[in-house]
């Protein structure tokens, strides 16, 4: 009986002392949703937005990456604002949101006005996205990549990355971009990536990054080649409906239906693209 206590006592201890591993699955995190955030979720501002979360999984995505409303967040490339309606908010009250576009002092206009908008991005910015967010300007930072303060350099806690790795690699600037992001990196900090995927086998015309895909291997190797590694990869974006090979690339499906309203019911039913989501630590 004296053995078979002590053995009880022996396994009980050793299963004490396990390591827990985690799995992520399609809807990871969702439990971890903090109450603000939900409060922006719902919030009437984003009335226009809320149908794409059925296909983002806004809540689920922030809670995946970690991201804390006392953070230091960039978002990188925010375009129309779609997450830049929910990240100012939730960090307002006592983190910091910055917003980030490429270096444009390497790229061609087609025209002045085009130069000056983009240019100006900077300057505008602050006051465009607080129309959309109802967040004070003077609290929503923008800069062009390399013209970030240097005393705010190694400080930020997360990048995000929404949907835009494709135009980094079109624009020949994928490596010079993720160099100058992860100097802004605090040593602790992540950069969480959400991205179209194309198919494991895909050619190279559909995976290159010209059709908005990419393969989820090219893109941890190019992190990797830039002085990042894979914590974590989670499925909470995956579209199994999405086949990622049409013409008019990415931009066949909701939102954009480059194909107006040929066979729109078609692509409607598959919805957004299949995503890849990813987050990333720097390394030493």
């Amino acid at each position: 009986m004296k053995n078979l206590l002590m053995a009880s006592a022996s396994l009980a201890l050793l299963a004490m002392a396990a390591p827990v591993t985690a799995k992520h699955h399609a809807k990871d995190g969702a439990e971890m949703t903090d109450a603000s955030l939900q409060s922006v979720l719902s919030h009437e501002r984003r009335a226009g937005d809320k149908a794409r979360d059925m296909y983002r999984h806004p809540a689920e995505t922030l809670s995946f990456f970690g991201v804390k409303p006392e953070h230091t967040v960039v978002e990188y490339g925010p375009g129309g604002g779609w997450y830049t309606r929910v990240l100012a908010p939730y960090l307002a009250a006592s983190g910091r949101y910055i917003a980030i576009n490429a270096d444009s002092s390497s790229s061609s206009f087609a025209d002045r006005a085009r130069e000056a908008r983009t240019k100006g991005w900077p300057e505008s910015f602050p006051e465009t996205a607080a129309k959309w967010t109802g967040v004070d300007a003077g609290k929503i930072l923008a800069f062009e990549s390399d013209e970030m303060p240097d005393d705010m350099k190694g400080k930020v806690d997360r990048i995000l990355i929404f949907r835009s790795l494709h135009g980094m690699l079109n624009g020949n600037r994928a490596d010079s971009e993720l160099r100058a992001l992860r100097d802004m990196l605090a040593d602790e900090g992540m950069v969480g990536v959400v991205q179209h995927r194309a198919k494991k086998d895909a050619s190279y015309a559909m995976s290159n990054g010209t059709k908005g895909y990419l393969k989820q291997s090219s893109v941890i190797a190019l992190f990797e080649l830039n002085g990042f590694e894979l914590v974590s990869q989670s499925e909470i974006n995956a579209n199994a409906k999405d086949k990622s090979d049409y013409d008019r690339g990415v931009w066949t499906l909701p939102p954009v239906l480059a194909l107006g309203d040929s066979d729109k019911a078609k692509y409607e039913a598959i919805g957004e693209s299949d995503r890849m989501t990813l987050l990333f630590k720097k390394r030493p």
